[in-house]
């Protein structure tokens, strides 16, 4: 389905219902990100200073550096450790060229893509796959920074339609790994970036799963992950902030996001992809007032 809607995306995406759709769709994904991120602070950080502090520090820097920077995570991991768990020998101490026949494939929404470029695209979603942990909407603020701001492979505008594809098609919301490498590198891009977003997770519980028992009671290993989640849900927050200044940018887009916010936090019953058709709908009626 990620790839259909690419593809579309790319054939037809200058067609004016079309960015209509996209108008409105950008902003109830940005509502459906501040949704997730308030579940995820009440269950995640609820009352605890420390993990309030870290969410705090996140989402101020992801905001500030538009950015996911991923050594912070670890580092939060640690603080976690340090304060809640720490180790037996810290426990005195104070807490603190192209191949003709494959150009098709390679053509993305810029044209013909080079092989570096797919090379490029496989490292960098290998990456955000092996090291952004948490909820899946934690690899928003990553991808942002390496497509939009690092790489330039994107512009805000199709990154927000690159997650909103991913939250109206089943599946979680890294599937939109597919859609951005189709808008880079065709299907090969698509290809290339799927399976490398999805590896390093499926290897480490393959391998990892024998140790599990082992080591999921440790005091030291629940502390690690409770900094890492905090770190997390911190990050969705700042990007939350960072694309909602590109989606929400009139009245129409503010009443949009606002009221889908309402529908998701008071009614539950309403799955999130009806949601986003809808905001879809209205805006291809607003587009001709706003277009």
């Amino acid at each position: 389905m990620a790839l259909v809607l690419a593809a579309l995306y790319v054939h037809f995406g200058s067609l004016p219902w079309i960015q209509g759709m996209f108008y409105g769709i950008g902003a109830a994904v940005i509502a459906i990100i501040v949704r997730s991120a308030i579940k995820l602070v009440r269950t995640t950080v609820g009352r605890d200073w420390l993990l309030w502090t870290i969410f705090a520090v996140l989402a101020i820097t992801t905001a500030w550096t538009k950015s996911e920077i991923v050594w912070l995570f670890v580092l939060c991991g640690a603080i976690g450790i340090l304060v809640k768990a720490p180790p037996r020998f810290m426990s005195r101490a104070t807490p603190v060229v192209l191949i003709g026949g494959l150009n098709p494939l390679l053509t993305g929404i810029h044209g013909l893509a080079p092989i570096v470029t797919v090379g490029v695209l496989f490292l960098f979603f290998l990456k955000a796959g092996a090291f952004v942990f948490g909820s899946g909407l934690a690899i928003v603020p990553f991808l942002y920074g390496g497509v939009v701001t690092k790489f330039h492979w994107l512009t805000e505008r199709q990154f927000v339609d690159a997650v909103a594809v991913a939250m109206i098609t089943p599946g979680p919301v890294v599937i939109t790994a597919a859609f951005i490498g189709y808008l880079v590198a065709g299907l090969i891009g698509a290809v290339v970036a799927g399976l490398a977003v999805f590896a390093p997770p499926y290897f480490i519980v393959l391998f990892g799963a024998p140790y599990y028992r082992r080591f999921a009671q440790n005091p030291q290993v629940k502390a690690f992950v409770q900094g890492v989640t905090a770190a997390a849900v911190g990050a969705i927050a700042g990007a939350a902030y960072i694309l909602a200044r590109r989606s929400l940018v009139d009245t129409a887009t503010v009443i949009i996001g606002l009221t889908t916010l309402a529908i998701l936090m008071f009614t539950k019953r309403i799955p999130e992809p009806i949601v986003i058709l809808a905001a879809g709908a209205v805006g291809v009626l607003l587009h001709g007032k706003v277009g």
